[in-house]
């Protein structure tokens, strides 16, 4: 998972998630999942993967309500679950409610 490490505008922060993976039929990443630890809603994005895209790698922009974790959840084919993690300083928050 990667993330900038000062977001100067938490309305669009860039983040890139890999998972090393053959991405065969047998064996490849099914979804991720991106969670905020910090944001009113805790879903910030799902990816669904097939093996036809060759490599298991998704990136977007996010909102994040202030200085916070992002964690990336990954369901490979055979239910297993991988995660990852990074932080970011927001300074200029986004999400406010």
């Amino acid at each position: 998972l990667e993330l900038p490490e000062v977001a100067e505008d938490g309305n669009m922060v860039p983040v890139t998630v890999s998972v090393d993976s053959p991405m065969t039929e047998a064996a490849h990443v099914r979804q991720i999942v991106l969670l905020s630890t910090r944001n009113p809603t805790a879903l910030v994005g799902r990816f669904h993967l097939t093996p036809a895209l060759g490599r298991a790698v998704v990136g977007n922009r996010i909102r994040l309500a202030e200085s916070q974790e992002v964690v990336a959840v990954a369901e490979l084919s055979d239910g297993t679950l991988i995660s990852g993690y990074d932080f970011s300083i927001v300074t200029l928050a986004a999400c406010v409610v």
